[in-house]
């Protein structure tokens, strides 16, 4: 358990897709998550179980999938993952959505993603951290940039919805930046509880979970 100021991150349980069902089948959710990526969403509870028998059974020194709950009322809103964690290069992948659309823009999953990063860098050697996103989805963006991730490139065009072309922007976060992050501002996984994004981190590129939504997931925060 990771405990948070608003949110706290814990491993996943089987009862637990019940809410990726239902988050899997919100259009505003795939949208913004994933860009549409239908290795999101929608799906059916026939293809999820299977998807998530794989998620539990995963080896947590490779990758993991943790449920975002609200501390308050100890409901699940979402989730994190963390993916091909490289002990050599000291390169691992996240992603963060918060699937419950009334806590968007309030700043739990900029808090949430703080956490995970704080808990990363903590349990693996880690030198660098990267995640990706769309950039129609502005939101998120500014909530990896207020956690000091930097965007460091983009692929232009790569991402189609409803017949509109978008980037995939890439973000990346090195140890030093964090530290230096957390040396200035004492809290700071949690401290930038200003909003967050809607559905955050993109199911696009990659996703620690094998399947863990058919790729990463980094929007709906």
């Amino acid at each position: 358990m990771i405990e948070g100021r608003a949110v706290r991150l814990r491993a996943l349980r089987a009862e637990d897709a019940e809410h990726h069902l239902r988050w899997r089948n919100d259009p505003e959710v795939v949208r913004l998550a994933a860009a549409g990526d239908p290795r999101f969403g929608p799906t059916t509870a026939e293809a999820l179980a299977d998807r998530f028998g794989r998620m539990l059974r995963i080896d947590p020194r490779e990758a993991g999938v943790l449920t975002v709950e609200e501390k308050a009322g100890g409901r699940p809103i979402g989730m994190v993952d963390y993916r091909g964690v490289d002990p050599y290069e000291g390169v691992a992948e996240v992603g963060i959505f918060i699937g419950e659309q009334d806590f968007w823009s309030h700043g739990y999953g900029t808090e949430a993603l703080g956490l995970l990063v704080d808990h990363l860098f903590g349990m693996f050697p880690l030198h660098r951290l990267e995640l990706d996103t769309w950039s129609g989805n502005t939101r998120a963006a500014r909530a990896f940039a207020r956690l000091g991730f930097q965007e460091e490139g983009r692929r232009r065009d790569a991402v189609l919805l409803a017949g509109a072309r978008y980037d995939r922007l890439l973000f990346g976060l090195l140890r030093r930046e964090w530290d230096a992050r957390r040396r200035s501002a004492p809290g700071a996984p949690e401290a930038t509880g200003a909003t967050a994004t809607d559905a955050t981190a993109t199911v696009g590129q990659s996703s620690g979970a094998p399947d863990a939504q058919g790729q990463l997931l980094s929007e709906p925060t």
